[in-house]
């Protein structure tokens, strides 16, 4: 069993408004698309609640009370969030409103090539990832960044972005 792990509780600081409930619309079309059997967003700094424009369905919400501690402590709470039969945890950042299936399907495959898998885009480690249970124990407070991975190239799909700041929010 594969879950997907959607990463949105962090403050939007530099955002300036909860940019999750803007982006997450578009993280989770792109993973209904994709070889999951469940999904899991983790809030934190801002509640995540379904709206006209955000659709929860089939949506697991957790709230990581720790959040301020960094990803990392995100990415923990919601690893504790899945079940004992799941093997792998697909990783997911709320703010890649460009996330590919494809890139999904790629790292599903290559799984078992380590204990975590992540795509590269022209070079550059990015997201998505692919935890598989034996690396859950080892999830710093700043997150999975900087552990081992083996790499996935994706430089043919296009990247899942990652927007900080309100003048990186594309046509959408």
């Amino acid at each position: 069993m594969v879950s997907a792990v959607v990463l949105a509780a962090g403050a939007a600081t530099r955002f300036g408004s909860p940019k999750q409930l803007l982006l997450l619309p578009y993280v989770l079309n792109g993973l209904r698309e994709a070889p999951v059997d469940e999904v899991v967003v983790v809030e934190g700094a801002h509640p995540i609640v379904e709206s006209a424009s955000l659709s929860l369905k089939g949506v697991r919400v957790v709230h990581c009370a720790e959040w301020a501690l960094g990803p990392g402590a995100s990415l923990r709470c919601g690893l504790a969030a899945l079940g004992p039969d799941v093997e792998a945890a697909l990783i997911v950042l709320a703010d890649g409103p460009f996330l590919d299936p494809r890139a999904i399907d790629r790292l599903l495959a290559h799984r078992n090539d380590g204990a975590i898998v992540a795509a590269t885009y022209d070079g550059t480690r990015s997201h998505p990832a692919v935890l598989s249970r034996a690396a859950w124990a080892d999830i710093p407070d700043d997150g999975a960044r900087g552990l081992e991975v083996t790499l996935v190239r994706c430089d043919d799909l296009d990247s899942p972005g990652d927007i900080d700041t309100p003048d990186l929010v594309p046509e959408l």
